[in-house]
């Protein structure tokens, strides 16, 4: 796994970090992994499951309506 190192880190972040980490109950370096991991998520990822889920509902027969065509109706009123 890579490993990444930050630099010149202000003291008050790090203050923070610690402090953040505590309340998490997870370590520092766990901390950091934890908030680069939500700052940068697997979109693809995410895609793929959107698109399975689309897939079940067409399977399921269900329609459904646009959206922009239920506003537009509703402002033709």
């Amino acid at each position: 796994m890579a490993q990444v190192l930050v630099r010149h880190l202000d003291s008050n972040v790090i203050g923070r970090l610690k402090k953040r980490a505590k309340e998490h109950g997870r370590s520092l370096q766990s901390e950091v992994k934890t908030i680069l991991e939500e700052a940068v998520p697997d979109y693809e990822a995410a895609w793929k499951r959107i698109e399975r889920f689309r897939e079940r509902l067409r399977k399921s027969g269900k329609t459904f309506n646009d959206s922009a065509d239920l506003i537009r109706e509703d402002r033709d009123r």
